[in-house]
């Protein structure tokens, strides 16, 4: 019998992307990464090349900006037509690795995952000799054209001039020194500040930009400086600083080490920078081990097999799992990340120019001349509706170590929002806006500009002062309930302390009783409706619905979480909480529903403005995110009527829409089935998981987030301490996989030609809860432990 871990090298050399031929450009490259950095590696035109993008690598307009480009030219050249060429993403080991030439040369491009560190490792039958050259194209100030602001969202429709400030690079000792220092009096906090009138509680609001520095260090054993060269690529004019070798060798590594920190001082800065590499303890060895050990168990901890024995890439259902592997590997490389992954590109943007197929604001606009900074729905700015599919999956695919990232996002910025919120209203709580800077205010494109040309974006003088103008955003809070629930649940499924994000909690659910009891006040004079149940109004449902009374979102949200943290431990929560918890769900409206065709369905809310602004369906919130409508419950008829009988916007399926996590969970097999081989269809790129752009960017994260959920749904649902097995799947599919239930739980399964032949359960108190039908699954069990 193999070893698990022989089983789990067998799953990630299946799915292994090789490449037997060169690139002809970035949108065709490959991922690679580890810690929080992001590559993307190609070869084309006889020379191998990567972008260098990090977390938090954030400027003054919060804008993302990669750390620059490296290429790597090999005498003689191993990258000549007509020569043996291949390029392997390993996903057990983590790293690319490209053979090519005769005679052969191998190189090895990776990343440490203890600390920011890219490794490129050459080694060759013949001697050869190197030039790496350190590419920038932020050379000078350049005016970010009011057409294409959408990289700095929240300077959209803004009428004053925006200036994206040029990078310092150089050669230091024998290698090249190379950062990004914001600017003091260039930084949007600053005007984001004064464009919502927040000074009087500026020192509350946690500044993010202000001395943030971003760069590293290029060197090489045997490398010396070989002065600048220029070009342009693809279309965007760079300068290049040049290592070459000091004589022929067989073998040679390349060294970057990446640094980033919020300093008073740029020699602050520096000597952080010098520390980090001057820091080889452990040695190059060592780290390759540990980045080797790191990913194996990645990959072991969870998988998802379809099809696997054949492993016939032209399947449809076999390319479903080997895309979730390849999708989740991605988001591994920012598992050290000072910010989350974002959804709009995460670390590993190609050039834009090679972004086709875009829809929404920017669908027409031509960004053939933008650098490789660019991507669309900004940097430093987060919208919480794409960013929630990004972590969800993370719970049963046991990464939950990778989740902290986004849940402190909100933890450092809530000083600073809970001021904003006393100083708009007069209460206490927080209020955190759909769309967000990291430092904690609302995007200033949805707070809206004096006198821009946008009137969906327009501040006007006899506009609420206390609420956004962006009619999509404006009164829309409820994400913050769905992160706080996201972080119940990391505590329910891994048994996690969550003291530390407790406070955001609070704030949250308090926002949510002291801010409509006051809004029902003004509007009639008491606190609740005639029934003595809130009312949450004005509001929204989601960005779609306008003009909405008890959205169904906010109530499923409410009455999922409130019972969530009642149940936590005493040592978590205190009497004083409980009490407002308790109190606060006698007070809850009912989920809204209506009837059509004689049907009772859920309804976005209970009266609303029928008019769609965007394509979302919050009536199905009560499926998912908030597992109300559970198989058995009293209200999933409710859900499979909303399903079959309301008027939902299926047809949007890729990017964040949720119409296949809701048909799973619905347990809609066939309809499942078919959703799932559309949302992982290979990408119309090279690397099969850069899906994109849709509304959002190539890679298009929140796409694969949503299609994790989905398949993980298929395959498990879990309600209170009952986990269901093999809910929505397809009895002609194989599959074996490994996932995470709650109290600390892994199920192992497998499904072979109808039958249930394995199930593995840990620990083996669990065993008992656990559901799969005999009848429709018979069981000819090879092995059943526990």
């Amino acid at each position: 019998m193999n070893s698990p871990l022989q089983n789990t090298d067998k799953q990630a050399n299946n799915f292994n992307v090789v490449w037997d031929s060169p690139s002809n450009h970035s949108g065709n490259s490959m991922p690679c990464g580890g810690y929080d950095i992001g590559l993307n590696v190609w070869v084309e035109d006889g020379d191998l090349l990567f972008y260098i993008d990090r977390s938090g690598s954030f400027d003054e307009n919060h804008q993302m900006l990669k750390l620059g480009r490296v290429r790597l030219q090999l005498k003689p050249n191993p990258f000549v037509p007509q020569q043996p060429f291949r390029q392997e993403l390993k996903l057990n080991e983590g790293y690319v690795e490209i053979i090519a030439g005769t005679p052969e040369v191998k190189l090895k491009v990776w990343v440490e995952v203890k600390r920011p560190v890219i490794h490129v490792e050459i080694e060759s039958e013949q001697k050869f000799e190197l030039t790496a050259t350190y590419e920038n194209w932020r050379l000078e100030p350049r005016i970010i054209d009011k057409e294409r602001r959408h990289q700095t969202v929240s300077y959209i429709d803004y009428q004053g001039t925006v200036t994206s400030w040029p990078d310092v690079i150089d050669f230091k000792d024998e290698g090249v020194l190379f950062y990004h220092r914001n600017r003091d009096k260039e930084l949007l906090i600053d005007r984001l500040i004064e464009q919502q009138e927040l000074e009087p509680i500026r020192s509350k609001i946690p500044n993010t930009q202000k001395g943030r520095t971003f760069g590293g260090y290029m060197r090489g054993s045997g490398l010396i400086p070989g002065g600048t060269t220029e070009g342009i690529y693809p279309q965007y004019p760079y300068r290049g600083w040049k290592l070459h070798s000091r004589e022929s060798t067989t073998s040679q590594r390349l060294d970057i080490y990446c640094h980033t920190a919020q300093t008073e001082k740029l020699e602050d800065w520096k000597k952080g920078l010098e520390a980090l590499a001057a820091n080889e303890s452990q040695g190059v060895e060592e780290a390759r081990k540990l980045a080797i050990e790191w990913w194996t168990e990645f990959n072991s901890r969870s998988y998802i097999k379809i099809n696997d024995k054949e492993a016939d890439k032209k399947d449809k259902a076999w390319q479903i799992g080997r895309n979730y592997s390849l999708f989740r590997y991605m988001l591994g490389c920012n598992a050290r990340g000072e910010w989350p992954s974002k959804f709009n590109g995460h670390l590993f943007t190609p050039d834009p120019c090679y972004v086709k197929g875009l829809m929404g604001w920017y669908k027409n606009a031509d960004l053939s001349n933008e650098p490789a900074d660019y991507r669309q729905w900004g940097g430093g700015s987060f919208t919480a509706q794409n960013q929630r599919l990004v972590y969800w999956p993370l719970l049963k695919s046991g990464d939950t170590d990778m989740m902290p990232t986004q849940f402190d996002y909100y933890r450092r910025a809530l000083p600073g929002a809970e001021a904003r919120t006393t100083h708009l209203w007069g209460h206490a709580g927080v209020c955190f806006t759909e769309q967000l800077e990291n430092f904690g205010l609302p995007i200033g494109w949805g707070w809206g500009w004096e006198g821009s040309k946008d009137p969906s974006h327009t501040r006007t003088p006899d506009l609420d002062p206390t609420v956004q103008a962006g009619k999509w955003v404006r009164y829309y809070y409820e994400s913050q309930l769905e992160f706080s629930y996201m972080i119940v649940e990391y505590h329910r499924f891994q048994k996690l302390d969550i003291s530390r994000w407790m406070p955001f909690i609070r704030s949250s659910v308090i926002f949510f009783d002291q801010h409509y009891r006051m809004r029902c006040k003004e509007l009639t004079g008491k606190e609740f409706d005639d029934s003595g149940k809130y009312v949450f109004a004005p509001s929204k449902a989601l960005e779609t619905y306008e003009e909405a009374v008890n959205p169904l979102p906010i109530i499923a949200a409410l009455q999922t979480l409130l019972p969530a943290l009642l149940e936590l431990p005493d040592t978590i929560s205190g009497p004083d909480d409980r009490t407002l918890w308790q109190a606060m769900l006698t007070r809850l409206p009912e989920l809204p529903t209506r009837e059509v065709n004689g049907h009772s369905v859920f309804a976005p809310a209970e009266t609303y403005n029928p008019k769609a602004i965007n394509n979302e369906d919050p009536q199905m919130y009560a499926v998912f995110p908030y597992p109300i409508a559970h198989h058995g419950a009293p209200e999933f008829e409710i859900a499979q009527n909303t399903w079959k009988y309301d008027d939902l916007k299926k047809h949007f399926k890729c990017c964040w829409g949720q119409t296949f996590l809701w048909a799973a969970r619905l347990g809609r097999t066939e309809e499942a089935r078919e959703l799932a081989i559309d949302k992982f269809a290979d990408a119309p790129r090279r690397f099969p998981a850069f899906w994109g752009p849709g509304p959002d960017w190539v890679p298009d994260v929140d796409h694969g987030g949503s299609g994790m959920i989905g398949l993980q749904e298929m395959l498990m649902q879990t309600d209170g301490k009952q986990i269901h097995l093999l809910p929505a799947w397809p009895k002609d599919w194989d599959v074996d996989f490994k996932l995470h239930a709650p109290y600390k739980t892994t199920i192992e399964v497998s499904v072979h030609d109808g039958c249930l032949v394995k199930l593995k359960v840990e620990p083996q108190s669990r065993m008992d809860d656990v559901i799969c039908s005999e009848k429709a699954w018979p069981r000819d069990m090879i092995s059943a432990e526990a």
